[in-house]
């Protein structure tokens, strides 16, 4: 006897979910509402797809970043040497002068 309860209320319940999507989309501005929704659905897609592909560029920038910084530090190392040679010259100069 158990069973034809639950069936009764599930039914009743489904009955209901159906009269409300129906009155729903009778109501006046529905059309717009269930335009809308729809319309949001293919945006927030559109945003999943560029989400993926900043990803990807992410991690494209990340190895590149690494490469310059790897041939900045032996750049820095050289122009150093030179600059801080070319400074000192030319405070002693400025000096003596």
């Amino acid at each position: 006897m158990a069973r034809p309860r639950q069936r009764n209320i599930v039914e009743r319940l489904a009955d209901v979910g159906e009269e409300a999507i129906q009155r729903i989309g009778n109501a006046p501005g529905a059309d717009r509402v269930l335009g809308a929704l729809g319309s949001l659905r293919d945006r927030v897609d559109d945003l999943n797809k560029r989400v993926r592909g900043l990803e990807s560029l992410e991690k494209r920038l990340n190895s590149l970043e690494r490469r310059v910084d790897r041939l900045e530090g032996k750049r820095k190392d050289t122009t150093r040497k030179t600059t801080t040679g070319a400074k000192r010259t030319t405070t002693s100069r400025k000096r003596t002068s």
